[in-house]
């Protein structure tokens, strides 16, 4: 194989990968971001876990740090209990 077959066969596997690879960014746009958690846990739980995580970050949350405290708070709103409103 002389070096022009190799680029036109390079060329023609970057495309292929590339037009995967945007393929597969097109997917994570459509997937769903509804937030379902894990298991069932009381909103106590979850609240010493949010505690936790703050007392490991020092008081400063990195990015991924940031991203779990956002799933830990839904977290625990969906698992408080609610007030009643008296009529």
């Amino acid at each position: 194989m002389d070096v022009t077959s190799n680029t036109v066969l390079n060329v023609r596997f970057v495309r292929g990968y590339s037009q995967r690879l945007h393929a597969t960014a097109r997917m994570l746009h459509i997937m769903s971001t509804t937030v379902e958690p894990a298991s069932v846990r009381s909103a106590d739980e979850v609240n010493e876990e949010i505690r936790a995580l703050w007392r490991r970050s020092g008081g400063t949350l990195s990015g991924e740090q940031r991203e779990e405290y956002q799933r830990l708070v839904l977290e625990w709103a969906a698992a408080a209990p609610r007030e009643s409103r008296a009529a």
